[in-house]
């Protein structure tokens, strides 16, 4: 009887051990819900713009699919008056873990929502307001403008260049200046003429903007606003024999413009979206302003992916030759290119907005040998020396 019972006790300590072993295992098995980050994007303009929108949501689409951990949603077509309604919607509705406002306009009310949603994170596009919560970031063009700015120069023959403009914000400013600045080193006597639509998308608006251009002599157009509307405008009248010269903006533009588009400035929003949300999902983001230039990846040449510049012109480009101090004579499709691998080095090999540089109205702006700061370039309100009239006020 005694061994009896032992035995039972021996048994029932076995069985109870085996349960929890069982136990413990069971709870070892149980998977550790995996971390996510819900992103939310509102849009200026509708993603089908083939300009900024669109840039930014192949970006925003590049970014999720790389990482399984991310899900993104997006508002386009916001006005910039209506940015705060939307940004509440992702965060009390959506319950987003971080808000990108991708408009300049967005910027008061994306730190005012930063002090509304302490314990969430914002970052705001193209914009120099930061907070503990709040992060700026932007893929830069003014180098692309310049080296576009360099074949307009090259190829106008009425040495009239246009460009079509959105807003007279210090961006766009900014790379009508560096546009100008390289027609003005390909060709001197090249002056370039705004015409501005105060608007991000207005098709019809820029449409008309070119036209107007193209019958006071330009031939040769860059513009900002996010449509093709330019670029088919000098398709149209280079298919009826007289050659306009166009340059692609934010988003690949070619095929709109087989015969006119020769080249661009693109950007690459989803090198900057992996980096940053990535930061925010290892927990090692921060808000210093990310401003990503050539040497970045970020801000790339060309109308199309496949091309920097038309083959369309590039024995055009390589007829006309201009002297510069560092190179001495040289053809401008080897200069654009060469313009272009000592931008990828960095703005100390070469930066167009090194002096002596003067505005239209006969002042110096930037010494002789003076590098621009950032922060001259992200409030310039002038135009140089060779672009016609007024910023408007």
């Amino acid at each position: 009887m005694k061994l009896t019972k032992i035995i039972i006790s021996v048994m029932l300590v076995m069985l109870l051990a085996t349960v929890v072993v069982m136990v413990g295992c069971k709870k070892k098995a149980e998977p550790v819900p995996e971390k996510k980050v819900k992103a939310g994007f509102i849009y200026v303009g509708p993603i089908g713009d083939y300009g900024w929108s669109h840039a930014h949501d192949v970006g925003r689409n590049i970014a999720e699919g790389k990482f399984p951990w991310l899900e993104t949603l997006f508002v386009e077509s916001v006005p910039e008056a209506d940015s705060a309604r939307i940004v509440d919607r992702f965060i009390v509705e959506e319950k987003c873990d971080v808000v990108f406002t991708t408009s300049f306009g967005y910027m008061d009310d994306t730190v005012k929502a930063g002090e509304k949603y302490p314990d969430k994170l914002f970052m705001h596009c193209s914009g120099f307001k930061n907070s503990e919560n709040v992060g700026t970031y932007f893929a830069e063009l003014y180098q692309m403008y310049y080296l576009n700015g360099l074949m307009a120069g090259a190829l106008t023959k009425s040495n009239k260049v246009g460009y079509v403009g959105a807003f007279p914000i210090p961006e766009v400013v900014r790379h009508i200046n560096a546009f100008a600045l390289g027609a003005k080193d390909a060709n001197p006597d090249a002056k370039v003429h705004v015409r501005w639509i105060f608007s991000w998308y207005d098709p019809a608006k820029a449409r008309e903007a070119a036209e107007a251009l193209v019958a006071s002599g330009c031939d040769a157009i860059a513009f900002t606003e996010d449509s093709p509307s330019v670029i088919e405008v000098g398709q149209e009248h280079t298919e009826k024999g007289k050659p306009v010269y166009t340059f692609s903006h934010y988003s690949p533009m070619h095929e709109f413009g087989v015969d006119s588009v020769v080249s661009g400035q693109l950007v690459d929003w989803g090198v900057m979206y992996e980096k940053i949300l990535k930061d925010i999902y290892d927990g090692t983001w921060s808000n210093e302003d990310l401003w990503w230039l050539a040497g970045e990846n970020a801000a790339l040449l060309g109308g199309s992916l496949d091309n920097k510049v038309n083959p369309k012109f590039v024995d055009e480009l390589k007829a006309v030759t201009v002297g510069v101090s560092d190179l001495g004579k040289i053809n401008v499709y080897d200069l654009v290119m060469k313009r272009l691998d000592q931008m990828i080095q960095g703005t100390d090999v070469f930066d167009p907005f090194v002096g002596p540089i003067s505005d239209n109205k006969g002042k110096e702006r930037i010494p002789s040998g003076v590098k621009a700061s950032k922060g001259e370039l992200l409030s310039i309100d002038y135009y140089v020396d060779n672009i016609v009239g007024d910023v408007p006020k």
